[in-house]
């Protein structure tokens, strides 16, 4: 067991986490939107210091790897590769969707052994960023920019049950109304969450290279021009 400070900010909340021993010691989360350039530095500096006030060496720096918001991504990818060259620890990068499967597991909201967990992160419009896995995380299907309508995962509805969560799930519970498809609310991409993840990755000693490591944005980012005040 290690200590780990843990950053999530692929989405549109922000959170940061400090597990040690394989608990949760410390943890700061804001669900007010897309702030994460004001929270996320302020959030750091706060787990630092308890961490340091603590006497406890911090042993790596966990990160979300992606997909989400592009920006989300760069501000926390740029954040845990500071602290990996200031402190001279090792940088563990988690997908975010496999993070989003984290407590729909642990709170047992999946009982079937054949059902399917479909994680959904929001993109524009009916589009989702989605994954499938078993509930052993073993991948189904692989990431995929999905337009929903109500075939996208018919192949996989009847065959079993699929549950689907995370922020893209909401505006897809109207257009997948295939039996088979359950949809479990509340569910965001949360820095406690990474716990499990991380430590496996530890395990296997999956470290990226902080020096030219890059998160999985899936899609290219696209700047839009500001909207005339006149």
């Amino acid at each position: 067991m290690s200590c780990i400070l843990h950053i999530e900010t692929s989405t549109d909340v922000c959170s940061v986490a400090v597990t040690n021993e394989g608990a949760c010691i410390f943890n700061k989360e804001d669900h007010g939107g897309m702030h994460h350039n004001e929270k996320l530095g302020s959030f750091v500096d706060e787990a630092l210091s308890f961490i340091d006030d603590h006497a406890i060496p911090l042993d790596y720096v966990a990160v979300s790897s992606g997909p989400g918001s592009y920006t989300g991504l760069r501000i926390g990818t740029s954040m845990a590769k500071g602290i990996c060259y200031g402190r001279g620890i090792k940088l563990v990068a988690i997908p975010t969707l496999q993070t989003l499967c984290v407590p729909v597991l642990l709170k047992e909201q999946v009982t079937e052994p054949e059902a399917l967990l479909c994680p959904m992160i929001d993109a524009r419009r009916m589009e989702v960023y989605a994954q499938l896995f078993d509930r052993a995380l073993n991948e189904v299907r692989p990431i995929q920019a999905d337009v929903v309508d109500a075939d996208t995962y018919k192949e996989y509805l009847d065959k079993g049950p699929v549950y689907f969560f995370g922020s893209g799930a909401d505006k897809c519970r109207e257009v997948i109304r295939h039996p088979n498809a359950h949809f479990i609310s509340g569910i965001d991409a949360l820095a406690k969450n990474m716990l499990p993840l991380a430590e496996k990755r530890i395990a296997n000693q999956q470290f990226e290279d902080v020096a030219y490591f890059v998160p999985f944005y899936l899609k290219d980012f696209v700047a839009k021009m500001p909207k005339k005040l006149l």
